[in-house]
């Protein structure tokens, strides 16, 4: 057995820092880097028109972070996707003014939600969403923080949500955590030199989370490896649970 033939989990540090810590402003820019390098936008992108049948009303993105990978999501999308409502949902509110007039010079609206994903999703459906559906959930880089009893309580209430969730995730294998240990080579910080190592230990590989998706009673629709660096995920919420 390899040493990464099973995920294993240490706590990264940016999730540790405060918002405005240095660090941490330094690490948010170079995990926008490290989106390009995996080439996560486009990847998302290609799940989406494949298996979003119709422009959608609102999408929900949770971990979203600084927004900055939505952004980037929606302009390759928005020639055919007008009048998108978007909701990020993240921790730490870190979605500039800037960042919603980009949107909105789209032509999407975005609404920002600061709350841990958990007591969010917890809620009514009636709560936050003010009683309405989303047409999808995406996660970019996210689901690796969590331990397989958590994602099986995640994916148990995200389920309920939406009729669809579509996620981009770290690869993990032996070929990327060897570009994770070459990321001081591009000047990343020291946040990011031991997180891109620690992402690529928890990430996934094989059939995974369609596993914890299966048994949170949802129907996994497509995983499978993206590239050199990523993994993606594409689940169905059954049909009895459609909001």
């Amino acid at each position: 057995m390899t040493a990464l033939a099973q995920r294993s989990l240490v706590p990264e540090i940016l999730d540790e820092l405060a918002a405005d810590d240095p660090r941490a402003l330094a690490s948010r820019r170079d995990l926008a880097r490290i989106n390009a390098l995996m080439f996560q936008a486009p990847i998302m992108a290609s799940l989406m028109r494949k298996f979003i049948a119709r422009p959608p009303d609102r999408i929900l993105e949770i971990g979203a972070g600084d927004g900055t990978f939505m952004l980037k999501v929606a302009r390759r999308m928005a020639r055919d996707w007008r009048e998108v409502e978007l909701t990020m949902l993240d921790r730490v509110g870190l979605v500039t003014p800037e960042l919603a007039a980009d949107f909105a010079a789209l032509g999407w609206k975005l609404e920002t939600v600061t709350a841990d994903v958990f007591d969010w999703a917890e809620q009514d459906i009636t709560g936050s969403t003010g009683g309405r559906s989303f047409d999808a959930i995406t996660v970019n880089l996210f689901l690796h923080h969590f331990d397989d009893d958590a994602l099986l309580r995640l994916f148990s209430l995200l389920r309920r949500k939406a009729p669809l969730i579509l996620a981009t995730e770290p690869l993990r294998a032996g070929f990327a955590l060897a570009a994770a240990r070459l990321l001081p080579a591009i000047g990343v910080n020291d946040v990011t030199r031991h997180d891109a190592v620690e992402s690529v230990r928890a990430g996934f590989r094989g059939t995974e989370l369609s596993n914890l998706w299966s048994a949170a009673g949802g129907r996994p629709l497509e995983e499978r490896r993206a590239g050199p660096f990523s993994h993606v995920f594409v689940g169905a919420a059954p049909a009895r649970d459609a909001p």
